[in-house]
């Protein structure tokens, strides 16, 4: 059946939930309420980097109202996941709770049951931990340098190795440097974007509450059901059918809620107690210890004509992926496949490399990696044309995609409308354009 007969092509379809979140009567994985549930809470890493040399939690286990502590000695599955592991892209580099190093400052080490968040909190903090202290490396650049100290066991020099042993996700169309040679200007810069937390309005957390016929429900707020079931009974070495996750409405995720960093342990706990367990982010864990879309950093080099024409674009990148890899790899080859931005120019050179630190872990936020290409890109165009001294919107539409171009990643380009939007951006800005400019479209370039 197609859009036109589904009868919603130009006309405003209300958002299915829309009455229900006006009316405060959506219902939250919080709204679910067991007699006898434990909260659960984290103790976690005070260093950067560090051997663990000791783990001691017998003042939290004699803590009043703590029912239960689970270390990695008590994981009956994996001690270390990643969650694209399941299709192919690995290894699995993350521990579920720390035990031979920690990586970042956060990161989760012991987990602690009471019988109220307040008893658990307690009890956590009663945690005591002995650090051997490492150099730790927060700089992309400084963390591939050759005297950087290693991160990972996994990627010695400190970035994601990609199949085949390419050391980037990577991009050759056309020759850049020949390319280079023959521009009338050369014009190159560095551009820098910061992590971002999603800040949801409802944080992470997930309720586990144990069965008669023993199976686990959780209750949970995660972006993907599927893939949270899955990869909680991989790392817990159980049947997918022993659990039953139920999603509900999401309050805010935006990709920071796809790291399956709640249930897991949670499900542990309620097998492990068999009473209900409830894992709740505070506002604070949320800002300071969920993932974050990655900082990038990137060099763009491009050689461009006189006329305004860009003939090469180099560009190297390097993605903060923080201590572990996560979505990293796959964000950066959106980045690379985004390049060079919705422009045609015949040769271009990428190389988008996931670099390791001891920041926190990032991973998905909308658009990740591509975002920051964009914003880089864009800075890049208007550096461009005060170079060369031409209109920044002339500029764009010179270079734009036009159906039938080829892409830099191989790929034929359909359906443009860089032309026209740019024409009508101008229009409504009150930015008159000569009339060769609006005479351009997406569909003959010799117009332009």
């Amino acid at each position: 059946m197609s859009m036109k007969e589904l009868g919603v092509v130009g006309r405003n379809v209300g958002q299915r939930d829309l009455e229900s979140h006006a009316r405060g009567q959506t219902t939250y994985y919080e709204d679910v309420h067991y007699p006898r549930m434990l909260h659960l809470k984290m103790h976690r890493s005070a260093e950067p980097h560090a051997r663990i040399v000791s783990v001691d939690t017998s003042a939290a286990e004699a803590s009043p109202g703590v029912v239960c502590v689970l270390t990695h000695e008590d994981l009956p599955g994996k001690k270390v996941w990643n969650g694209l592991a399941a299709v192919g892209v690995g290894p699995e580099d993350e521990p579920i709770l720390a035990f031979d190093k920690v990586r970042w400052r956060g990161e989760p080490i012991v987990a602690v049951l009471g019988e109220t968040a307040e008893a658990a909190r307690a009890g956590a903090a009663r945690v005591k931990v002995e650090y051997d202290p490492l150099p730790g490396v927060f700089d992309v650049e400084e963390a591939i340098a050759g005297d950087a100290p290693a991160l990972t066991a996994h990627w010695p020099l400190n970035h994601y190795i990609y199949p085949d042993d390419h050391g980037a996700a990577q991009i050759r169309f056309g020759d850049v440097e020949k390319g280079f040679a023959e521009a009338d200007h050369i014009v190159e810069d560095k551009y820098q974007t910061s992590p971002i937390e999603q800040a949801p309005m409802e944080t992470n957390g997930c309720i586990a509450k144990p069965g008669g016929d023993g199976r686990i429900t959780v209750h949970t707020n995660t972006q993907a059901v599927h893939f949270a079931r899955d990869n909680t009974a991989a790392i817990l070495d159980v049947a997918p059918g022993k659990l039953r996750f139920l999603g509900g409405t999401v309050g805010g995720g935006f990709g920071g809620k796809v790291d399956v960093a709640v249930e897991p342990i949670s499900v542990l706990a309620a097998m492990r107690t068999g009473r209900p367990v409830k894992f709740k982010y505070t506002r604070e864990e949320e800002m300071q210890v969920s993932s974050t879309r990655s900082a990038w950093r990137l060099n763009i080099k491009d050689g461009v004509m006189d006329d305004g024409r860009i003939v090469a674009r180099k560009i190297t990148s390097y993605q903060d992926s923080g201590a572990y890899l996560r979505f990293s790899s796959y964000g950066s080859m959106k980045h690379a496949g985004h390049m060079p931005g919705p422009y045609t120019i015949p040769n271009v050179w990428v190389d988008a490399r996931v670099v390791f630190t001891n920041r926190p872990p990032s991973s998905a936020m909308r658009g990740f990696g591509v975002m920051a290409a964009s914003f880089a890109i864009e800075l890049q165009m208007d550096k461009v044309a005060k170079t060369i001294g031409m209109d920044p919107w002339q500029l764009r539409l010179l270079n734009a995609y036009r159906n039938g171009d080829m892409r830099a990643h191989r790929k034929v380009n359909e359906d443009a409308a860089m032309v026209e939007t740019i024409q009508a951006a101008a229009q409504l800005a009150g930015h008159e354009l000569p009339a060769e400019y609006q005479a351009m479209t997406s569909w003959d370039r010799k117009a332009s």
